[in-house]
């Protein structure tokens, strides 16, 4: 056998296996306690911690592959820039919220874990399309005057994902219930952008109608 046989070769089958489980063990020991040790991750995949360092070098290197592919998830799961340029800046913001607390919604735990040190780096990468669309709307919103324009969009789309990463925060730690975070968190954004309450509560049930109808298409 040739070395380029040998380099080319597909990983063993145990192999690929052993690591597939090591990262859903990752996703469910995570999401029950964020603070999870790698032994007990290796033991919930019926591995030795031993096993694990054929696959990870180290416990963050396999939790940064677990955070990195959800976020992946999540972002793909946000509707594109076309599919919301018919809408107003708000019912943009509105449905990019709706969409992500959708997602993350059921695991918050991991969720709280991807957005913090010393994955947030990582993870910021792969939502780099996402805060575009947040700044953009803001762009937007700042230039038609239905946003606060005391700072730049950049900074703006800065602050609603600060707001969004708060209501996390809070729901995980509070136990809010699906309905109430889904609301709270597009309050919150918009609260955040400079738009009174009373007319950002308006955009939350809209966001979430418009979501479904998207997902059922």
């Amino acid at each position: 056998m040739t070395s380029f046989d040998q380099s080319t070769r597909a990983p063993r089958r145990d192999a690929t296996a052993n690591r597939a489980a090591l990262v859903e063990a990752a996703k469910a020991e995570l999401q029950r306690d964020p603070d999870a040790s790698l032994e007990t991750i290796a033991a919930a995949a019926g591995l030795s911690r031993r096993a694990v360092y054929g696959h990870f070098p180290s416990r963050d290197d396999l939790v940064r592959e677990v955070v990195t592919a959800g976020a992946a998830r999540i972002a793909g799961a946000v509707p594109s820039a076309a599919d919301l340029s018919d809408l107003p800046p708000a019912a943009r913001l509105a449905a990019i919220a709706v969409t992500l607390w959708s997602e993350v919604s059921h695991v918050r735990s991991m969720a709280r874990v991807a957005v913090r040190s010393p994955f947030a780096e990582a993870v910021a990468e792969v939502f780099a399309p996402l805060r575009a669309q947040v700044r953009d709307a803001c762009a937007l919103g700042i230039a038609e005057g239905s946003m606060r324009d005391d700072v730049t969009p950049e900074t703006l789309g800065r602050l609603v994902e600060a707001a969004c990463i708060a209501v996390l925060d809070e729901a995980t730690r509070s136990g809010t219930p699906d309905e109430a975070g889904r609301r709270t968190v597009v309050l919150s954004a918009l609260g955040t952008a400079g738009i009174d309450w009373r007319t950002a509560l308006l955009s939350a049930p809209v966001a979430h109608a418009d979501t479904t109808t998207k997902d059922r298409a």
